[in-house]
């Protein structure tokens, strides 16, 4: 991978910091932040489909971190190539938003704005409610 390729990466935290795991993923890319990491481009986001699509855009890989639910142990991480396939819609329900990472990554595939390499890290979370804190597991 070139340098400007490694550029165009972009690695997008998915959550609401006030919805106890479902911060993970802006809490991972705050830990990446503290890393030097100058080639990469590193964004905390809520989730709205529409954000999600204008972050990947023009990118040669996305990769999204983001709370999900699927009955693991909670802490559990799984990775997803969501480029080659698309995502399990009902993993990635706690967002707050109507539609979500799953629905994001489609609709740019249908779009034909999806970035060639796509990889989503779910991270099993289990308190989704307002004000609680994050689980120790996760």
């Amino acid at each position: 991978m070139t340098s400007t390729e490694r550029r165009q990466i972009c690695v997008i935290g998915v959550g609401n910091e006030y919805r106890g795991d479902d911060a993970v993923g802006l809490l991972v890319v705050r830990k990446l932040t503290e890393k030097n990491m100058p080639s990469t481009t590193l964004i905390e986001m809520d989730g709205e489909t529409t954000k999600l699509m204008d972050a990947m855009k023009d990118k040669s890989a996305a990769i999204l971190v983001d709370a999900m639910q699927s009955g693991s142990r909670v802490g559990t991480v799984s990775r997803f190539d969501a480029g080659a396939n698309p995502l399990p819609v009902s993993l990635f329900r706690c967002s707050t938003h109507v539609a979500g990472v799953s629905e994001a990554i489609e609709l740019a595939r249908a779009l034909d704005r999806l970035p060639q390499y796509v990889i989503v890290y779910g991270i099993e979370g289990n308190r989704f409610e307002p004000g609680c804190r994050l689980s120790p597991e996760v």
